[in-house]
């Protein structure tokens, strides 16, 4: 089971859904920015494209990473990094951008619209303010 945060760029609003078995097992082995059916989390007719995610320790994806296991990086900046001084660099563990099942939180955003608006086909306590 996986929990996907499914991000509304027109509505500018978060959805939190949960993907279960066996409609998830479709997940594993997807990487960041590949798109997947709605269906899976259930948004009928829409697409969702993956822009990252966290494993079962927080530890992020980074798209420049190949795989799914965790590496240590010098990292100045972007995911699992925020720099406090110019220049600064750190050595981080993070994981690779491939889902696999220790992945525990999938990020995605909506790329294609269905014909139903996200309101309807999402419960109400799944809402989240962005």
């Amino acid at each position: 089971m996986f929990k996907v945060v499914a991000a509304d760029p027109e509505g500018r609003k978060s959805y939190s859904l949960e993907a279960h078995e066996p409609a998830a097992r479709k997940l594993v082995g997807l990487r960041i920015g590949e798109k997947f059916d709605g269906a899976i989390v259930g948004l009928q007719g829409y697409e969702l494209e993956i822009t990252g995610g966290t494993d079962k320790d927080g530890f992020p994806m980074r798209s420049d990473v190949s795989g799914s296991g965790r590496v240590y990086l010098v990292l100045s900046g972007g995911q699992g990094y925020k720099p406090r001084e110019r220049g600064e660099r750190r050595r981080k563990r993070v994981r690779g951008r491939t889902i696999s099942d220790d992945i525990v939180q999938i990020n995605a955003k909506i790329v294609k619209r269905g014909e139903k608006p996200v309101e309807e086909l999402v419960p109400k306590k799944a809402e989240v303010k962005a």
